[in-house]
């Protein structure tokens, strides 16, 4: 074997082995952003499993507000196709209407100190604030996933693994500017 022929083969393996380190990096990254979805659609799950029952404490209150109620339904209604049809931008929408929905029944309840002082209410209520922040959490872990793992798919050389084997860029979990824009704490006070 000539020394040309031995440096093309090396030069081949060599970048054989960059090529298949690079498509291992990028199997790493898409079951990352997998499973960051995953952890978010458990606690979705939870929560689309606790709404109904905070939406029925409620009910037995008569004057309160239906409106509230129905929209509330309807919103974990649109979670729930969003989050089964993996449709990320609909999900963001849906998540949006929900919390809206829930800030609502929450702050409506302040006129019902009976509904207040319910204990089976407080237990939801606490239940569904903590869902509400874990999965607040867990959407932070999958946007950095989805950055990371778009990222890698444009930078060279790995723009051409991931061109070879069809990745493509995956969508982040965005919101409403309402929902990320800061408190009016001073109209909190305003009476």
């Amino acid at each position: 074997m000539s020394v040309s022929n031995a440096l093309v083969l090396a030069a081949a393996v060599v970048l054989l082995v960059y090529g298949v380190l690079i498509y291992n990096g990028l199997v790493r990254l898409k079951h990352n952003v997998a499973r960051a979805w995953s952890n978010i659609d458990v606690l979705l799950k939870q929560r689309h499993d606790e709404l109904p029952k905070l939406v029925e404490v409620c009910r037995q209150y008569k004057l309160f507000e239906q409106d509230t109620l129905v929209r509330v339904t309807e919103a974990r209604a649109r979670v729930a196709s969003a989050r089964e049809a993996h449709d990320v931008p609909a999900l963001g929408a849906a998540e949006d209407q929900l919390r809206t929905g829930l800030d609502r029944i929450f702050a409506v309840a302040e006129a019902y100190p009976e509904l207040k002082a319910n204990e089976h209410f407080m237990q939801l209520q606490g239940r569904i604030t903590a869902l509400e922040n874990a999965i607040a959490d867990r959407r932070e872990w999958y946007n950095e996933s989805v950055n990371v793992h778009n990222i890698r798919i444009e930078q060279f050389p790995d723009i051409l693994v991931a061109r070879l084997f069809g990745y493509v860029a995956q969508p982040l979990l965005r919101f409403a500017a309402a929902q990320t824009a800061d408190v009016d704490v001073k109209a909190l006070f305003r009476a």
